[in-house]
């Protein structure tokens, strides 16, 4: 399933796991109005509007560079542009395909996030 990132005037896409059922969960809520914050220097993340289901999801998984992710504990999407350890409740949804030097920027961005037409 491929998406589309809109941020500040530019579009990135990404790749979600077609066999996923968090996946898929997210990508019900497409499109979604988020606003990315800085978490530890590693990751952007927002609050989504409900929980995702992690049904035959593995208990948790390490993050690489440009991973999409669903941290299941607090219900909020993460995109990591520095790798990450191993992390309870981290749950991959897929990755950038291209754009990772705009989740770098520091500071909030607002984003939109859609399934590619």
């Amino acid at each position: 399933m491929k998406i589309y990132i809109d941020i500040q005037g530019n579009t990135i896409s990404g790749t979600l796991k077609s066999d996923s059922d968090a996946a898929k969960s997210f990508a019900a809520l497409l499109p979604l109005q988020l606003k990315l914050s800085d978490y530890a220097a590693t990751e952007k993340v927002a609050d989504l509007p409900k929980p995702l289901s992690t049904q035959n999801e593995p208990a948790g998984t390490a993050a690489k560079v440009g991973d999409i992710t669903y941290y299941a504990p607090w219900g909020n999407l993460a995109i990591f542009h520095k790798s990450f350890g191993y992390a309870n409740g981290l749950v991959a949804l897929g990755t950038l395909d291209s754009g990772i030097e705009l989740m770098r920027k520091p500071g909030e961005l607002d984003v939109t996030i859609r399934l590619a037409d």
